[in-house]
């Protein structure tokens, strides 16, 4: 491609007609761009952004790029500059620490280039005007679907229009579905970005269509594998109880929408999130029973995703989990288990899954066995996935005809390329692929037969492993269910004693057990019992006997977890690229660097992923000399199709709605960023009635304004307050928030925040503070907006209650009012959402001098004590080590500049902490991060 007006020539690397219509649309103007997944969005970038990095003099900000794609992006446009020998390029450079000081990230800006700056520093560097809105030449906005009225990058975009009317603007996502949920949500995001133009790009678009299909297509070959019985027994089982609580769900009188709440959409959708989010405004009312079922339904999901991706052993140890989780404490008399454990469906789940693994050796006529105790013998099961199989037979395929056509026919390597769906998945499977010939002793097959794949021998192991590992699970186990009680209580439910009444219950009673029944009669199967310590270990000594290690065991290849690269010179070569097979996950847009990397002839998809389906396709119409054929495994009849086929579905059905509101969506006018003033309100600012008590009149054409501490810009506040026209001044601040006025300091708490503020003391110190300094200051109580504006929850009956008295130590209320008692002066403001707090500063700042930013930098620190001293380290580390048990505010900064990381804070020894922050406080220090997770 030729440049224009005189440009050198720009090399890109867009060979579909669909990707050159794009890029020529987003040259001529600003737009959002929507496009389907899979569709090489991030490709389209980076050739946007090489056009403008070969015209050098350019300023450009990559806002919302994560970290691998800052690294793709910087190599991949390092390769384009080298390709079109452009001289002028400057590549990409990372701002995203702010280790990097401000001379540093000035000298950079004032040169130029693409700059990718993480959200939190470029506001700030906006604001300060480090970096100057009007020298940006354009904007770049990643993952747009991210973007809200109150998140920092709406805020980041704001500032940039309201400086700079001629840069340009260019929005990307490739997730249409967030732009479908509420009222017309592309004209609120349309709004939200300033921009006027959406660009719709779904896969059945005519250009896209034409693409992708009007040249020679990859060779798709579609495998259909059947489910075993068990696994098709736990999967109906689970439906059953996804079903059931779904039903126990809409009994409740939650007053919210149920149309939804159905066995189909909990299918497929993310239905416990979206449960979870009607919810949360009524949280505080909702019963501890409503609760423990939203949680169960995201456990169920999990249980739906483990059957198809454990192995058998591993199923039934994550089931083993659950059900210790679910379990009160040994000795304990509370009924609170999950519904959905004493249905007959769930005792199916669990019985099936250990039969799965080992079975007993019942004798025919004899007496039923007690319900507590299993037969005298144990034999190993091992059911095998019938992925593998199939697998196997798909690579013996592959084998032959690479043999029966050695000669390369094209530019594809002989590669094969597994993808599957995380790199748990890719571990067995590599385990698999290389233990799959390997026979246990006594079960090799004569000398002129070809030993059948099986996966006997890497079960056998795991079931070794997983009879080693029950022994010690159950030191754990009350743990697991004390945690999992925090989770469902939530943080500000102050229950008091939850365990209640501990103590043995009477002899002859048993606790309910799955299946309904108070006790499992004689003629319940084996393995049914809810106690977890049920195998007898004669049982599992006879089950260790015949799966014990075999000659064939010390010859293989051992888990590598870490490489000290030592002597790496004797081992280190290149791969010979015809006989490789790589087992990688699905990543994203790194699945195409993948396929250009490996450049597979076999790819097998082990698991179904829509997205992938289509970079498969756009790499093979790409390259019309490198042929693919694509294996297409699948579970019939199974959940893992229905999401498939639904993500399938729901895509198509979001572009639809969107390209329905683009016809009818109205177009903004005003985009220049500027909030609407009144003038009424604009007069009055300029008469300032408080000099000499009104005695005196003077003007000013000022806007409000507000110092504003750096760390504070995470939250959604400097944003609204920016959008009511007040100038925010980015500050480091040591004492208070926000300054409002030379007299008023705002300390800002989030419920959670003020909860950790308690437990450390950090409170206390930084009201004392405020006081020394300040005729006023405030402690702001802000609540989440989407959530109930409340302390206390107001209906949870569901078991005993300790009873609270007014002194208690935990009661969050207590700790207020004696923080009020020890500041008289201190003031509390209450609010329920940012925007309120927006509102109430407004008022707080009515017809007040306004603050000097420099003063309220030098207030609290000492003498020669630099403000900026701390901004080399960064914040969040900070942050997490502030809420450490012993670390105050006088010994912070020492660990900080004595420690690297909280890795090794972390591993200091008692003695080393000591001479940093103290006896006391090491101690504490040393206790927190060495407590055994078998302690309770």
């Amino acid at each position: 491609m030729t440049g224009e007006h005189g440009r050198p020539p720009v090399k890109l690397s867009l060979p579909l007609e669909y990707q050159q219509d794009l890029f020529n649309e987003l040259r001529s103007e600003d737009e959002l761009v929507l496009l389907a997944r899979g569709l090489g969005l991030l490709r389209i970038i980076i050739n946007l952004l090489h056009s403008f990095d070969a015209a050098g003099n350019n300023l450009i900000v990559v806002v919302g790029a994560d970290e691998r794609e800052n690294g793709w992006i910087g190599e991949a446009l390092a390769e384009h500059a080298a390709v079109s020998k452009s001289s002028m390029a400057r590549g990409l450079s990372q701002v995203n620490t702010d280790a990097m000081s401000v001379g540093t990230r000035e000298k950079m800006y004032s040169q130029g280039g693409i700059f990718s700056i993480t959200s939190r520093i470029l506001v700030v560097d906006l604001l300060s005007k480090l970096l100057n809105p009007e020298t940006v030449t354009g904007l770049v906005v990643l993952h747009s679907e991210r973007i809200i009225a109150t998140s920092i990058e709406a805020f980041i975009i704001r500032i940039y229009r309201q400086m700079n009317k001629e840069g340009f603007l260019k929005a990307f996502s490739d997730n249409p579905e967030p732009f479908t949920t509420g009222f017309a949500p592309l004209t609120t995001m349309m709004r939200n970005l300033f921009l006027r133009k959406p660009s719709l790009w779904p896969r059945f678009h005519v250009t896209v269509a034409k693409s992708l299909e009007g040249r020679k297509k990859a060779e798709v070959i579609e495998l259909e594998v059947p489910m075993t019985d068990g696994m098709k027994d736990i999967q109906n089982a689970v439906l059953e109880c996804v079903e059931v609580s779904i039903g126990e769900l809409r009994k409740a009188d939650t007053g919210l929408e149920l149309d939804d709440w159905t066995l189909d959409s909990a299918l497929h959708r993310s239905f416990d999130v979206i449960i979870r989010r009607q919810l949360d405004p009524i949280w505080h009312r909702v019963s501890f029973r409503t609760r423990q079922i939203v949680n169960d339904l995201t456990v169920l999901r999990s249980i739906l995703h483990a059957l198809l991706t454990y192995d058998a052993v591993s199923f039934n140890k994550y089931l083993d989990t659950i059900l210790a989780a679910h379990q009160p404490p040994p000795g304990s008399t509370r009924q609170n288990q999950s519904p959905w454990l004493f249905l007959d469906a769930a005792n199916t789940i669990f019985e099936t899954a250990k039969r799965r693994v080992y079975a007993g050796k019942a004798t025919e006529g004899e007496a039923p066995v007690p319900s507590n105790s299993l037969p005298d013998s144990l034999r190993p099961v091992l059911e095998e996935q019938p992925k593998w199989s199939m697998l196997a037979e798909v690579l013996e395929e592959i084998e032959q005809d690479s043999y029966l056509n050695p000669v390369p026919r094209d530019d594809s390597n002989g590669t094969i390329l597994i993808m599957c769906s995380d790199q748990g998945t890719s571990r067995q499977l590599r385990e698999y692929l290389q233990n799959m010939y390997v026979q246990p002793a006594g079960e090799s097959q004569e000398d002129d037969q070809q030993p059948k794949p099986s996966a006997m021998f890497m079960m056998r192991r795991k079931l070794r492993n997983y009879l080693d590992w029950k022994k010690d699970f159950a030191r754990v186990s009350a743990s697991l269910f004390a945690e999992n009680q925090k989770v469902l209580d939530g943080f500000t439910d102050q229950r008091g004693n939850t365990n209640g009444y501990r103590g043995k219950g009477p002899p002859n009673k048993r606790r309910r057990v799955r299946g309904g029944a108070a006790s499992a009669g004689a003629g319940r199967p084996i393995n049914g019992s809810l106690q977890m310590a049920e195998d007898k270990e004669s049982q599992v000594a006879s089950l260790m006997a015949d799966i014990q290690p075999t000659d064939a065991d010390p010859l293989q290849k051992d888990e590598v977890a870490v490489d000290s690269l030592e002597d790496m010179e004797d081992y280190f070569e290149l791969y010979e690229m015809n006989d490789l097979l790589v087992i990688h996950p699905y990543d994203g847009d790194m699945d195409e660097h993948v396929l250009e990397e490996v450049r597979p002839r076999y790819v097998i998809m082990y698991e179904p992923d829509a997205a992938f389906i289509r970079r498969v396709e756009v790499y093979r119409s790409s390259h019309e000399d490198r042929n693919v054929r694509v294996y297409f495994m699948y579970y019939g009849g199974s959940v893992e199709e229905q999401r498939y086929l639904s993500a399938v579905r729901k895509e198509k059905d979001a572009f639809t709605r969107l390209i329905k509101e683009k016809g009818n969506m109205t177009i903004t006018i005003t985009l220049d960023g500027a909030a609407p003033t009144d003038p009424q309100e604009q007069f009055l600012r300029t008469v300032n009635t408080r000099i000499a008590g009104g005695g005196r009149l003077a003007a000013t054409a000022e806007p409000p304004r507000v110092v504003v501490d750096v760390r504070e810009f995470r939250s959604s506040l400097p944003s609204l307050l920016h959008g009511r026209s007040m100038v925010v001044v980015p500050c480091m601040l040591t004492v208070g928030d926000y300054v409002l006025t030379p007299t008023i300091c705002i300390e800002r708490k989030s419920i959670r925040d003020l909860i950790s503020s308690f437990k450390n003391g950090r409170l206390f110190n930084q009201a004392e503070t405020m006081l020394q300094h300040y005729k006023h200051p405030m402690l702001l109580i802000e609540f989440d907006q989407n959530k109930s504006f409340t302390l206390d929850p107001f209906a949870d009956h569901s078991f005993e209650k300790s009873i609270k008295t007014a002194d208690d130590s935990r009661d969050l209320q207590s700790k207020i009012v004696l923080l009020t008692i020890a500041f008289p002066r201190l003031k509390i403001i209450w609010s329920s959402s940012p925007y309120q707090t927006a509102e109430i500063f407004a008022e707080l700042k009515n017809k007040q001098d306004e603050p000097d930013p420099i003063k309220a930098v030098q207030v609290g620190l000492g003498l020669g004590e630099d403000p900026y001293e701390q901004q080399s380290f960064n914040t969040t580390p900070q942050d997490m080590l502030r809420a450490v048990p012993g670390v105050t505010a006088k010994n912070v900064m020492r660990l900080i500049l004595e420690v690297g990381d909280l890795r090794e804070v972390s591993n200091l020894g008692e003695d080393e902490l000591d001479e940093m922050v103290g006896k006391e406080a090491g101690r504490q220090v040393y206790r927190f991060f060495n407590r055994s997770v078998f302690d309770e």
